[in-house]
């Protein structure tokens, strides 16, 4: 049996019962064999398209602020980066990202900001409660980190739909290695199952390429993404940032990204998948490559252009220069161009 053709039978078999070895997973992450890994994204471009057709879902991000208590080591708004230039947007800008939004289709909206003790749970639910008001067609994700149980319920109950938290990485060693002692993996496991209880729709996810990342710290990744079975999985390329302890860290790939976003979608054909910014950071068509690798959501930046290079987690990040407009329209021939359908919905998870 050629080497060719045994990677072709494991990709069939993880087509088929949903899961993965060790093994299995160190022969796609390692095969030079570039005729299987294309058969790999073939595979996963059919399992998406048998849940959500040619439709890929586009959600408004909003950068609404740069501040953070935490000191993640690879993060570029980390509290410690004296040199980032912070801000926070007022409701009324946020608001005012969600009309010029809404005019251009998004019926989902991605509140995204680091851990800001100024946005108390009070503010959090004014704001979450006045777009759900004014836009009650649309889906609210927040994005801020980690909370607890109580603080959760009360954005659920103020009517936030999902929540994302990428965990990272789900091996204790590897996570102590991008995290400060304060913060532990433990805790982050456990905000994302208080998050799938209360009942939203819950995305985890992690960096491809980070420091000290391996194959079996990926494998463990991948069965924790088994067990929780979220709804959402947000996965890119770590890419460094000048300002941070891994300033000079090599960067993942875009080719091993996309492995493993074809995989993901394998076993979980029905999970939301985006092709992230950070994607099309590392190549021009980084993000085309990852809706044909099996990935079928985008998000557009609708953070006002003035702050948009301000919200630096990694260096060089496209589009911050960019009107909503301007991305939306882009995003959408983008999608044309390789036979996809940039749909205006909610975007659910299916069955949901």
């Amino acid at each position: 049996m050629t080497d060719n053709t045994a990677i072709i039978k494991i990709i069939d078999e993880i087509t088929a019962c949903r899961n993965i070895t060790l093994e299995q997973l160190h022969m796609l992450l390692e095969t030079d064999d570039m005729q299987a890994v294309d058969y790999l994204r073939k595979r996963a471009s059919e399992k998406a398209h048998e849940t959500y057709g040619n439709q890929v879902f586009i959600r408004g991000l909003i950068e609404f602020t740069n501040y953070c208590k935490n000191d993640c080591l690879y993060c570029g708004i980390r509290h410690s980066n004296t040199h980032a230039d912070r801000y926070r947007l007022s409701t009324e800008q946020i608001m005012a990202c969600c009309e010029s939004g809404y005019e251009l289709g998004f019926r989902t909206f991605v509140l995204q900001g680091g851990e800001d003790p100024y946005y108390t749970d009070e503010r959090i639910c004014e704001i979450v409660s006045g777009i759900k008001a004014k836009y009650p067609d649309c889906a609210v994700t927040l994005s801020i980190g980690e909370k607890s149980k109580e603080s959760y319920q009360s954005y659920f109950d103020a009517g936030a739909d999902r929540y994302l938290l990428r965990h990272e990485t789900a091996d204790e060693k590897h996570y102590s290695r991008l995290h400060p002692a304060e913060m532990s993996l433990e805790n982050r496991k456990q905000c994302l199952w208080d998050l799938k209880e209360i009942g939203y729709q819950v995305g985890c996810g992690f960096m491809v390429g980070s420091p000290g990342q391996t194959v079996e710290t990926l494998y463990e990744d991948l069965q924790f993404i088994k067990e929780l079975e979220p709804h959402m999985v947000g996965i890119g390329p770590f890419i460094s940032q000048k300002d941070t302890p891994f300033a000079n860290e090599k960067s993942g790939t875009m080719d091993e990204t996309l492995r493993l976003l074809s995989i993901i979608r394998l076993i979980h054909p029905k999970v939301l998948l985006p092709a992230t910014t950070a994607l099309g950071t590392i190549h021009p068509l980084g993000r085309e490559k990852g809706i044909q690798s099996g990935a079928n959501v985008v998000m557009p930046n609708l953070s006002p252009v003035n702050v948009r290079d301000k919200y630096k987690l990694y260096d060089n990040k496209i589009c911050t220069g960019d009107e909503a407009a301007e991305c939306r329209y882009c995003m959408e021939n983008r999608m044309k161009s390789i036979g996809y359908q940039v749909v205006v919905s909610r975007g659910d998870y299916a069955n949901f």
